[in-house]
Formats: C-alpha cells, structure tokens, sequence
C-alpha cells in the first residue's frame, strides 16, 4: 500500500506531462495549474488505497476537468477584446517548474485548435498528441472509443487543412528569427518586407488592456508598417531578447524592466507566414 509519502512523490513526477496535458486542452497555464491541483485535491478525497494506476487515474481526471474548463471558456472567449492567443510557454526559471510540452504544441497549432469542438479537441490532444488509447480517452470525454475514435479522425482532418503544411528546419527557423530581431529594432522596412511572406498575418492579443490590433493584419506591406509602429512606439534593439517560446525559437520584448510582448513566429521557405504577440500582461504574469 503507498503512504502518503509515496502519492506525494508520484504526483510530484507526474505533475509537468499533468500541466502538459491539461495546457493542450487549455491554452493556459493559469487554468492548467489551478486543474491540475484540483485533481491532486481530489485524489486526496477518492481513498487512493483502492486507486491501482494513479498516474493514469490522474491524466483522465486532469482531463476531465480541464474539458469542462474548455467548455465554459468558450463564451468568455467569443467575447473577448480582440485576437485570443493562448498563454505562451517560454523557457526559464527553475526546471523544476518546467511544463513538459509536446514539439506539436506550438502557437500556432493551439490557434488552429481552438477552432475544434470542446470534445473533438480533448480526443485529439489526448491521443495524437499524447498517445493515450481509445478506452482512456473515452473515461475523459464521456463517450464511447468508437465515438471518440470519429472525433480524434474529425480533428485530425481539420488540424491537416489548417496547420502549417511544411516542414521547417528548426536552425533554418532560427535564423530567420534573428533576421526578423535586427530588421524590426533597426527600424528598417526593407529588411522586414525580404522576410515577410507576402500573405503573412500578424495576431495580436492585448485583451483591452494593453493597446494591440482589434483584427488580424494580413499582407507583407501592412503587416511591416505595424510592426514598425509598435518598435517606434515601445523602444529599440535593447528591449529584444532570444527565447523558446512553446519549444520554438521566439522573441520576448522588454519595456522598463519588465516583458512587455512575446512573439511566436511560423516560418516556411525561409519566410514568415505568421506572427503572433502576445501582450496581455494577464498571460505574461508567469514570465521571468
């Protein structure tokens, strides 16, 4: 029989790919991490003497949880100011923290999951992305696995015609991130119109609380004369710095001492197709 000792250390080994999973399905590592502990809550009160697989009786709790989250959060989000993004995940601070995340589980692929139904998304995420079977996923939506075996094949389809259709060298998407660093501190719109895709959008989220474009801007042109509005307006070079952001090289921008911004790009051909920054100070409150 485990002590408490034991359940302890378990859930402690547990809890990243626990945070991982429920961020995926999420978007957000505040609600993940408030999941996440009531899942720990709950065991504590399910007797877990009689519970033989606790890290398996832990995911599908975790997801079960984070699919009513999911399902609530949609009205919130229908009505939010401007572009959602989600919270980004960026590299830092003590390892010990550190959320286990999928490669797949970039910006942009969790932008595209929004898209899906609550259930479609948990089927998804639950199995493709962290390979659980058909019968566990089954537990965590309420349905049967035939049923949630249509809805990970629905997603997967939606996620294929939506998702970035190349593959991308990460040194390659390095560079262009770098690229991309000097040209908009430098001010130089050439330099930004050589790098940008010519149907490059650009999604910003400040939430009302931070001034941020209502609407995607889409096209090279436009999407360079923003980005350099928004270096004029908060500063230059300095405030810059290389971070991964959901396991991609990204940026974060500094202003006063404090992150002001978090730019997630895709790339494709050397190019950037996409842009998104993340300036709600709400999501950047877990940053270093």
């Amino acid at each position: 029989m485990k002590t408490d000792e034991d359940l302890a250390a378990e859930f402690a080994a547990i809890r990243p790919r626990l945070v991982g999973v429920a961020y995926g399905l999420l978007g957000s590592l505040d609600e993940a991490e408030d999941v996440v502990q009531d899942a720990w809550f709950r065991l504590g009160r399910a007797g877990h003497a009689e519970i033989r697989d606790v890290t398996g009786w832990l995911v599908v709790t975790v997801s079960r949880l984070a699919l009513d989250v999911l399902r609530s959060a949609r009205a919130r989000r229908e009505e939010y100011v401007g572009p959602w993004l989600p919270e980004p995940v960026v590299d830092g601070g003590d390892p010990a923290d550190r959320v286990t995340l999928d490669e797949s589980m970039s910006m942009a692929m969790l932008v595209v999951l929004e898209s899906l139904s609550p259930a479609e998304r948990t089927a998804f995420v639950l199995h493709d992305v962290f390979g659980l079977p058909f019968d566990e996923v089954g537990r965590a939506v309420g349905r049967s696995p035939a049923a949630c075996r249509q809805l990970a094949a629905r997603a997967r389809r939606h996620v294929a015609a939506r998702a970035p259709r190349f593959e991308v060298d990460a040194a390659e998407h390095r560079r262009v991130v770098e690229a991309f660093a000097r040209a908009g501190a430098g001010d130089d719109i050439g330099a930004l119109m050589e790098l940008l895709d010519p149907d490059v959008v650009l999604r910003s989220d400040g939430g009302g609380l931070v001034t941020a474009a209502r609407r995607p801007v889409r096209g090279a042109d436009r999407v360079a004369r923003f980005l350099l509005g928004v270096t004029r307006r908060y500063g230059s070079s300095r405030g810059f710095a290389p971070v991964m952001v959901n396991g991609w090289p990204g940026l974060l921008r500094s202003r006063r001492d404090a992150t002001h911004a978090v730019y997630a790009l895709n790339t494709a051909g050397g190019r950037i197709t996409e842009i998104y920054i993340v300036m709600n100070p709400e999501k950047l409150r877990s940053l270093p």
